[in-house]
């Protein structure tokens, strides 16, 4: 028999006061229930039983090794029976953080998820710094970029762009640019990271690396929305994600502008602690983003 085994017909035999119905419960013969409590008792260096041809009794190791083992299997069985029941209905808290921007792409698929596991609270937090998801107790991340953690397991889940946006009434009324350099003459709509406060790059090129700085800041925005909006009306030009302006693109809302120019695109990914079990909560989450999450990204526009 194996360790736990061994424990078992320790406990059987306790309980029956008896190798040879200890032996009939578990379905082996008393010489082996009696081999089994003799091997466990030569590792232990203590006698577990007062041994007589007629009966046996505990002794008071035997008696306190009992107890403990009553716990250990008692334990054991809440286990199972907590897994089994999270298994059949994933429940609890999870805990994800995001990116701002991963955030606005992903509430539609947040919400689905809710109302599909109502069982499951979501407690999310919308960062833009690096977070380490082990140390600060998060059960998952989502980032748009690759994230080089040997402590952490990754499923990508889409790719994204950037791209120069304005309203055809702007274009017309200002011109189109045809060079990045021509970007110094127009109004220019900038995000800046909430967290970190750095202004988002507008990758031009490393033949125009100097025409960044020289860009106007026409207006500064920490959340995409009021960018989205100020484009919408013809108030200049931003540097915006796709899925943001799916719909404003699709509807002739918003043109792109220098596409040859800020061909920038990268990776969604969703990154959880590595383990040999994941949670059942978690594991619903990681599905349920790639099999719902992955068309909205590819219909946003994914080159």
């Amino acid at each position: 028999m194996d360790s736990l085994g061994s424990l078992n017909a320790f406990v059987q035999a306790a309980e029956a006061r008896s190798f040879t119905i200890a032996g009939r419960q578990l379905g082996v013969s008393s010489s082996a229930i009696g081999k089994a409590v003799a091997r466990m008792e030569e590792r232990l260096g203590v006698r577990l039983f007062h041994r007589s041809t007629r009966s046996i009794a505990l002794t008071a190791e035997g008696a306190l090794f009992l107890e403990r083992c009553r716990r250990i299997f008692a334990e054991i069985e809440a286990g199972e029976l907590e897994l089994s029941q999270t298994h059949a209905a994933p429940r609890g808290t999870l805990r994800v953080s995001l990116s701002s921007l991963a955030g606005m792409l992903m509430m539609p698929t947040l919400v689905a998820f809710m109302r599909a596991y109502p069982e499951i609270r979501l407690d999310l937090d919308f960062s833009d710094r690096v977070v380490d998801v082990i140390e600060e107790g998060f059960d998952a991340v989502v980032r748009f970029a690759d994230v080089g953690d040997s402590r952490l397991m990754s499923r990508a889940l889409g790719m994204y762009r950037r791209r120069l946006v304005a309203a055809p009434a702007y274009l017309a009324a200002k011109g189109v640019p045809l060079t990045p350099h021509d970007l110094k003459a127009h109004a220019c709509l900038h995000h800046r990271f909430p967290t970190s406060k750095r202004f988002e790059r507008w990758p031009l090129g490393p033949e125009h690396a100097g025409i960044e700085s020289e860009l106007p800041r026409t207006a500064v925005s920490s959340s995409l929305e009021p960018l989205i909006y100020m484009a919408e009306q013809g108030v200049g030009i931003a540097y915006l994600p796709d899925f943001a302006i799916t719909r404003q693109l699709r509807e002739g809302l918003l043109v792109t502008v220098l596409d040859n120019c800020t061909d920038r695109s990268g990776p969604l990914r969703v990154l959880w602690p590595s383990s040999r079990h994941l949670a059942p909560k978690l594991r619903v989450f990681v599905d349920f983003l790639a099999a719902n999450l992955i068309p909205a990204v590819e219909g946003s526009g994914r080159r």
